[in-house]
């Protein structure tokens, strides 16, 4: 059986504790944004999506979507579910107001994400694509494609899309063949085909949103040549209303691994009608604000699969009996002792506590450098803030859904062959985790992005906003009687960090295959060690909290401060010595010929 309660206490504390939520009431237009209101949003939240999607988890998933003659069903009970999640606001409670949104806090929108994706990560896909396709609109589309397109996007009456994989380019986007014609009207009219769409065909919402990429006549070639359009399933009137089909069609929908329950569709274009979004020729532009979204939100996904996988674990292992305990029987007048009582069962159970912790922490911090992001002016803040969510998009999209799926395997390991059949669904979190390590880039480009792109740019200023930090935070409470000995051990492996960093940038000067052959570990290592941040901040604060406090509270803090030890000497250890595997260079990965594989 699937189990799920939303984590509301560790939220509270990662919000308002370590991140100190207050402090965003400062930024333009989140004044009314009070701790109080933000409990509130996510309790209510954990009571609608625990109670309604999380029952379709495990039938949608046995069900899957139905596809005849170019229609898609999704699973029973997905229709009045998206009704009633639309209804509710919970796709719209970080849009602009101005367009129907909440315009809450990105932590708040992150924290309620992570509740979907654990209760149901097929139903989360169809919302979470359409606030993607508003993010790219409301950045680059005209005044009257925001005004058409972002309140319906906003209140889920309307769903979005991104188009961009065909079958002979996944990466590589200069490949693509998909033809735009501009019309005298100023439309274009798309032809090509795209594989791979999240959400590009279902019966939830009254018309689709497609967010295509094409070429245009005169393009050049590769990345520089594509330009980014919208285009409707179904053409808007004047009036806004749903109006004729356009020349956009699901040839079939792929038969998939896991998340079956969502549609994942093969989009012909014959025709279709559409309209430029930002420049001729700047598409890529424009579409990576919408992926850099998606891998946050994909990130995301691992944490929710991650955290439902400990929750049903330590539901059975607290039940199952088996063995007694190597001190002795704990439980004398039971035929045997819960699996919990095994060291090796209590290792899975905690490695995946820590892990889920500690990625909730830290993407709640970048959620905070959003929101800096995107509600200041410019100024120096607002730069720092940019530098430090361009640097961790990676990390978090590619480490939470590594953690993840170690997580679900774990989950069924601790179920041992029960975890292997379908009747307690932990098998699903195995399949349904699997796609967010390939899907909005697969995370060896993550890392090939992190050492290529952002650990180089301007000169390594990104990296400082991550450094920086660190080691003044190190310097300041290094010798702290009640956490000092693990902020010490956090130390050493943040020195090994900081020697692996500079090895790849001095290596990669001569030989840009040695960032190749570097960047999966170093995307780990920097991951592992960021997560080590938040611990040992995270346990100076229960340290400092936890004298004072009584009953649920100190038993949280201890808690707290347990899982930090578990996490500094048990999981942080293996991320420093990478060092040693970075160190080896380009050698051991590029030695075999090719011929010899």
């Amino acid at each position: 059986m699937q189990i799920y309660n939303a984590p509301l206490r560790d939220m509270r504390f990662v919000m308002h504790e370590l991140h100190d939520s207050a402090s965003l009431a400062k930024l333009p237009g989140l004044e009314d944004a009070t701790p109080d209101l933000l409990d509130s949003v996510l309790e209510e939240a954990a009571k609608f999506i625990t109670a309604t999607l999380l029952p379709l988890n495990a039938s949608g998933d046995a069900e899957g979507c139905h596809y005849d003659n170019g229609v898609v069903r999704t699973p029973k009970g997905f229709k009045e579910a998206y009704k009633a999640f639309t209804e509710g606001g919970w796709g719209a409670l970080s849009s602009a107001p101005e367009y129907g949104g909440q315009g809450l806090p990105e932590s708040a929108s992150k924290l309620v994400e992570e509740m979907i994706c654990a209760c149901n990560l097929a139903f989360g896909l169809y919302p979470g694509l359409s606030h993607g396709a508003y993010l790219a609109l409301k950045s680059h589309g005209s005044p009257e494609l925001k005004d058409l397109y972002l309140p319906k996007l906003v209140n889920g009456i309307w769903a979005g899309t991104m188009c961009l994989t065909e079958s002979h380019c996944g990466t590589d986007l200069g490949l693509l063949r998909t033809k735009a014609a501009p019309q005298a009207d100023g439309s274009y009219k798309l032809n090509g085909s795209k594989i791979f769409i999240s959400a590009g065909e279902h019966d939830l919402a009254e018309n689709i949103i497609h967010l295509v990429l094409a070429r245009l006549p005169d393009a050049p070639p590769g990345v520089k040549g594509i330009s980014l359009f919208v285009v409707p399933k179904y053409l808007p009137r004047a009036d806004g209303t749903v109006g004729p089909a356009n020349g956009v069609s699901c040839a079939g929908i792929e038969h998939k691994m896991g998340i079956k329950a969502s549609a994942t569709c093969q989009i012909n274009f014959n025709d279709a009608t559409g309209w430029l979004v930002g420049e001729p020729h700047k598409g890529m532009r424009a579409m990576f604000v919408m992926m850099n979204s998606e891998r946050l939100s994909v990130g995301t996904q691992g944490l929710g699969v991650g955290e439902v996988a400990y929750q049903s674990a330590v539901a059975y292992a607290k039940e199952r009996l088996q063995g007694r305990s190597l001190a002795g029987a704990k439980h004398p007048e039971k035929p045997a002792d819960p699996i919990i009582v095994h060291p090796d069962v209590r290792r899975m159970l905690m490695t995946m506590r820590a892990y889920n912790e500690g990625c909730r922490a830290l993407g709640v911090w970048v959620a905070n450098a959003l929101d800096r992001m995107e509600r200041l002016g410019d100024s120096k803040e607002r730069t720092e803030a940019e530098d430090f969510v361009a640097l961790m998009t990676p990390i978090v999209k590619a480490l939470f859904t590594d953690l993840g799926f170690e997580s679900a395997n774990l989950g069924v390991q601790t179920f041992g062959g029960h975890g292997f059949i379908v009747d307690h669904g932990m098998e699903q979190f195995v399949r349904d985790s699997r796609i967010a390590m390939i899907y909005e880039g697969t995370n060896g480009v993550q890392a090939l992005d992190l050492v290529g792109r952002k650990m180089p740019a301007n000169m390594g200023r990104s990296l400082r906003r991550f450094f920086h930090p660190v080691s003044a935070f190190i310097d300041a409470n290094g010798a702290d009687p009640a956490v000092g000995p693990l902020i010490q051990s956090f130390a050493r492996n943040f020195g090994a960090l900081q020697l692996a960093t500079a090895f790849i940038a001095q290596k990669s000067l001569s030989d840009p295959e040695e960032a190749g052959a570097a960047s999966t570990d170093y995307l780990r290592m920097f991951g592992m060690v960021a997560l080590g941040y938040m611990w040992i901040r995270a346990a100076k604060v229960a340290s400092e909290k936890l004298p004072s406090a009584v009953g649920e509270d100190a038993e949280f803090y201890k808690a707290k401060l347990a899982t930090a030890r578990f996490f500094i000497e048990r999981l942080l250890p293996p991320a420093g010595a990478l060092l040693y595997v970075i160190k080896a260079g380009k050698a051991p990965v590029m030695g075999l010929e090719e011929a010899a594989f």
